[in-house]
């Protein structure tokens, strides 16, 4: 019976410490966040998605981005020599770190686990729509040497009827890629305009953060 006992109040201190240290304390730390506002021009921050966006983060989820892109910029694991940058602010995937105040309103967060592609913190500072795309349409034509699948069922052909469409893809700026027959033109689906819209949403270092002391 005393084995008994001892056993369960092992089993019960082991799951306890977990809980503890894994939903308590981060709640206490960071469960009453809240945004920021701006006192000069009464802007909120972090910024809330609106509109197309809301609908491109599903897309964002349904397509597996998460699976080989993080949004998490870190800030240095060791010191650094004075005038050296952090590994990813060095690569310009960012001006700053990221902080948990970056991800109010988020559910879920898409840190990623995995950098199989760039980093997208600040994907939207970066790339124009044209340019998100073309490379959501041609990946390796784009960025040389990418491994990522092209998307171009997001993309539909449709014969021209008048002037093309204004967001058309430009095939003159897409290398190694056949443009379709004359008379049609490949233009974005929904989807394809709300993921892209997502995608220029993401502009972390484009705010300040009380908490920020790394630009």
């Amino acid at each position: 019976m005393n084995r008994f006992s001892t056993l369960f109040f092992g089993i019960f201190l082991t799951f306890a410490s977990s809980w503890l240290g894994l939903v308590v304390a981060p709640y206490l730390q960071l469960g009453k966040l809240q945004p920021v506002r701006d006192e000069i021009t009464g802007e909120v921050y972090p910024p809330q998605l609106t509109g197309s966006a809301i609908r491109g983060r599903k897309v964002y989820a349904a397509n597996g981005c998460v699976y080989c892109h993080t949004q998490q910029v870190r800030g240095p694991t060791r010191l650094l020599k004075e005038g050296t940058l952090p590994p990813d602010i060095a690569r310009g995937w960012g001006t700053r770190r990221t902080y948990p105040r970056d991800y109010l309103g988020e559910k879920p967060h898409f840190l990623g686990t995995m950098r199989t592609g760039p980093d997208l913190s600040n994907v939207g500072l970066r790339y124009t729509a044209d340019w998100q795309h073309r490379h959501l349409y041609a990946p390796a034509a784009i960025s040389k040497g990418s491994t990522m699948p092209p998307f171009r069922y997001l993309y539909k052909k449709q014969r021209i009827v008048g002037a093309p469409t204004p967001d058309a893809l430009d095939f003159s700026q897409i290398p190694g890629v056949a443009p379709p027959e004359e008379g049609y033109e490949i233009v974005p689906t929904q989807e394809a305009r709300d993921l892209v819209a997502y995608l220029l949403s993401l502009k972390r270092s484009a705010y300040e953060l009380p908490e920020a002391t790394d630009r």
